[in-house]
This record gives structure tokens, sequence and C-alpha cells, in this order.
């Protein structure tokens, strides 16, 4: 597809998603969205991104983490530097182009009164063979609720590739009635906040490269995880999740934020290993 043909998809805050897209996200939990964000919009974006990276921005206690270890670990030291919420820290990121085009997205593949959840940078550090991100189900994560329409979108800041560590996909897993069993990957979740469920043996693995600018989609039950980054530059990805209003609702009624600096009580609510749902 050439830029003339991607960027006619691009209709000022919307992006257009096709029919085959709808039904490759139904059915097998996940789709590659190419040229969501243009090379000047990602460029926009990736000024403060990196402030991020280099602590300009404050961000307070475990919001700011390793992913690949637990909390004890020093920052010079992270594999998979994790940012939560970076929309709460640095407020004018919010409302930018990458939410209203990521949420007319999430509207296509999931219908109305879907509405941004959570926020998140992901960037595996260089030559960071342990920046694995364990297989696991997002619902492992959060409360249960009666509508679980989920839209979580991620964006290449560099273009991702299998070399440093790019999303893979269980396709159709989503479909399965029930959760893997999960666990805690570092200690408990007192210690780290990484969950992880294994592979069957029937199980295909898809790895979805994707480049700068473009996204993956995927929503709460398909199993998905990534690998480590052996190349000397970064991997870095910004999440954005839509969740139905009513399940936002109810989330925050029960002190639920995705800050990895809830209280307690609220977290271990969730996310308890060996849970299903």
């Amino acid at each position: 597809m050439t830029d003339t043909q991607q960027n006619s998809r691009i209709e000022g805050d919307d992006y257009v998603v096709s029919d085959a897209e709808r039904a490759h996200f139904a059915e097998h939990g996940y789709v590659h969205l190419r040229g969501l964000l243009t090379e000047e919009e990602v460029a926009t974006l990736e000024v403060d991104y990196d402030r991020f990276l280099r602590r300009e921005i404050d961000v307070p206690g475990k919001d700011f983490c390793d992913m690949a270890g637990d909390y004890g670990r020093e920052p010079g030291d992270y594999s998979i530097v994790n940012v939560m919420l970076p929309r709460r820290y640095h407020p004018s990121w919010q409302d930018n182009v990458y939410e209203r085009r990521a949420a007319s997205v999430a509207r296509q593949l999931c219908g109305e009164g879907m509405t941004l959840d959570y926020d998140q940078l992901l960037a595996k550090q260089p030559y960071k063979e342990d920046a694995v991100f364990a297989w696991h189900q997002d619902m492992a994560y959060w409360p249960d609720t009666p509508d679980t329409r989920t839209a979580t979108t991620w964006l290449a800041i560099d273009n991702s590739t299998v070399e440093n560590g790019c999303m893979r996909f269980a396709p159709a897993t989503n479909h399965e009635s029930e959760l893997r069993p999960h666990v805690a990957q570092f200690g408990d979740r007192g210690e780290s906040h990484a969950l992880g469920t294994d592979l069957r043996d029937d199980d295909v693995v898809v790895p979805v490269p994707i480049l700068r600018g473009d996204v993956t989609v995927h929503n709460e039950r398909v199993m998905h995880g990534s690998g480590g980054n052996t190349t000397d530059g970064f991997r870095r990805a910004y999440i954005l999740a839509f969740r139905s209003e009513d399940t936002v609702k109810i989330e925050r009624e029960l002190g639920f934020t995705h800050s990895h600096n809830d209280d307690d009580e609220v977290l271990g609510a969730v996310g308890v290993e060996g849970q299903t749902r």
C-alpha cells in the first residue's frame, strides 16, 4: 500500500477501518492497522515520550517501573521501562491526535459507548534479551465487569520487529470460555506488576512486526506477549486502552485506575495468582 493510499484512510480525527479488518479483530482477537498516525504526528508525540524516558516529566512511585523485573530495580537497570498513565502526569497530552484517532477505531471495532480507560508507555531498552512480556490476557489484570468490550491500541514509535521484541499473538484464544490461570512473574503483586500464563501445545503463535505509526489493536481476552530486544535501539510503544463507559465507571467506583499506586486492597482484588474468569 502506498503512502497516498494509506493517508486516504485518515479523515481528520477518524481512521477508516475496513470490513475485513473488523472481521479479523472479531475472529482472531487482534488486528494490524497501518498508518494510524503520520510521520509528523508520531514525531510530535516522540518529543514528550523521550522526556518521560529521561525522567524530565515526573512520574511518582510505582507508575515508573520495570515490567521485566520487580519494583526494587534501579532505573538504570530497567529492561522494559513502563510509564503508567502518562496523560495524568503530562496533561497537555490529553486529547492528542492519537487519542482522538484511536477512539474512532475503538468505536468501529467495538460499537458505541467506548471511552479511554488508561494509557501506558512501554520502552524496551537496547540489548535487553530479558525484555520479555510473558504470555497473558489483559482481563487477568482487570476487575470482572458485565461489559468486557475492549480495544487496546499499541502504537509503534519505532519500527517493531521480531529482533527488538514485537507483539506476538495466539489467534482466536479470545473465544475460550475461561481465562487461563495467571501467576505473578517476579515475586507477588506487591513486588511487581507483571502476570503471565502458559501456551498450550496447540496454540499458534503469530509475530506481528509493524512500522512506526502503525498500531495493533487487541481485545481483552486474546493471548499475547513479546520477546526481548537484541538490537542496539529502543523499541518504544504507546498504548491506549478503550473500554465501555459503564465498565470504566465500575472500575473507578472500586478505586481501580490502572495506576500501580492504587490501594493494595484494590490491586489485590484483581489479577491474583491463579485467577480465572
